[in-house]
């Protein structure tokens, strides 16, 4: 409870729940709640929604007791003035690959230990693989308050599809802009990047999760410059290689237009991408036989039936197969390379239906993000906004890719967006 009204704290009208971290930092500030509100709001959003995955055999707040001691140590920094980086008190949550449970043998990446750094509170941890479409959990966690950043990895869309599905924003950052180690068996595709409640809130984090080098960089300015003069490709279709529902077209057309209002130049053009699927699938199957292995037998008898089967596929793969396939991904980077000397900007949909019509086509899971998984293989910033819902209110996205290490355009792009007020996301509950 915060100050009487479940979430809410006196004179607000909003709950800390439905708060992004920047309106977050800035009422730690002026003292109107302080980090341990935030968190316990938080924390009792988590227990009602059940995003995080607990220990076996303990509580569905597994993390309470030490979230609330730091959120405590944040508001007496909050309070002689001193905050500790940019995300002090803020509370967040984390793919578990990222941040591991103590005592199971992992290591915490350095863009968790980075988030620790500036003074973000873990709430809960994220299963890395859960049921329905990979990165369900944390989109969840942040759609639905339970802080309003979430740290997770895309290895073939999850970041973006996930976020599409829930109404948030997901950016996957340049491949390596994120440090990343231990890579994993997923390491050639898996990008690491946020998930937020806005673009500006996904660039503070960026900034954080980067490294020191780079601090800032996006958070100060940059967000803000807009989109006049920035030539941007549309491709709804791929050039007609994907069926695109009728509502997730028109939703993304809006966005496009109201792009097109703010000044950018856009064309319709599709880039040189023949469906890849057949070398993503090796790299993802060979990358799952490498993960089964090294869990050995025991461990191996506990994973998805279907990663189990992807990974017996990979095993087959020889060594001359993975190197085509590694031929064939950097083919297409190099394509896409070419093509952004033409465009700032190329524009997709995120995925080409809604989540009530999102199954497993007859080529596995790459099979129905198709707009999401060759991003990876070229290794670019890619982001989904939100652009709308469909006539039974399912969040739709439009997804935003740039060159190579320009991850700012897309920032600034879906900021230009957010403000234009084309994000329309459904209502929490």
């Amino acid at each position: 409870m915060v100050g009487g009204k479940r979430g809410y704290v006196p004179g607000m009208t909003a709950p800390l729940t439905e708060l992004t971290a920047r309106r977050l930092l800035s009422g730690f500030a002026a003292g109107d709640f302080t980090p341990v509100d935030a968190v316990r709001a938080a924390l009792d959003r988590l227990d009602r929604i059940g995003s995080v995955r607990p220990e076996p055999g303990a509580s569905p707040r597994p993390d309470a007791s030490a979230a609330l001691a730091r959120a405590e140590a944040s508001a007496a920094r909050w309070e002689r003035g001193e905050p500790r980086g940019l995300l002090d008190g803020v509370p967040v949550t984390v793919e578990e690959s990222l941040s591991p449970y103590e005592g199971t043998g992992g290591t915490e990446a350095p863009s968790a230990a980075l988030l620790r750094e500036h003074g973000a509170v873990l709430v809960g941890r994220t299963p890395a693989r859960e049921p329905g479409p990979p990165g369900s959990a944390r989109t969840s966690a942040v759609a639905l308050g339970a802080g309003p950043l979430s740290l997770g990895t895309d290895g073939g869309g999850a970041i973006r599809v996930a976020a599409s599905f829930s109404g948030v924003f997901g950016l996957k950052p340049t491949y390596g802009r994120v440090p990343h180690f231990p890579a994993g068996p997923f390491g050639v595709l898996a990008h690491v990047g946020p998930t937020a409640r806005d673009a500006a809130d996904a660039a503070l984090m960026l900034d954080v999760i980067s490294g020191p080098d780079r601090i800032r960089q996006e958070a100060e300015g940059g967000v803000e410059d807009g989109v006049k003069g920035l030539r941007i490709a549309y491709s709804p279709s791929f050039g007609g290689q994907v069926a695109v529902d009728p509502s997730v077209a028109s939703a993304v057309r809006g966005a496009v237009t109201a792009l097109a209002g703010l000044g950018a130049y856009i064309t319709e053009a599709d880039p040189d991408m023949a469906d890849p699927v057949d070398a993503f699938r090796t790299l993802w199957s060979a990358s799952a036989a490498r993960l089964a292995h090294r869990l050995g037998p025991g461990r191996r008898r506990s994973l998805d039936p279907a990663l189990l089967e992807t990974a017996a596929a990979g095993a087959r793969i020889s060594a001359v197969e993975y190197l085509a396939a590694e031929e064939a991904r950097a083919g297409l980077e190099r394509r896409m390379d070419l093509f952004h000397t033409s465009y700032d900007l190329l524009i997709t949909p995120t995925v080409p239906v809604t989540a009530a019509g999102a199954a497993p086509g007859p080529r596995g899971r790459a099979g129905w993000p198709p707009f999401a998984y060759p991003f990876n293989m070229t290794r670019q910033p890619a982001a989904s906004v939100p652009c709308g819902v469909d006539a039974d209110g399912l969040p739709i996205g439009v997804q935003l890719i740039a060159a190579r290490h320009a991850d700012a355009l897309v920032l600034r792009a879906a900021h230009a967006l957010y403000e234009a007020g084309a994000t329309a996301a459904p209502a929490r509950s």
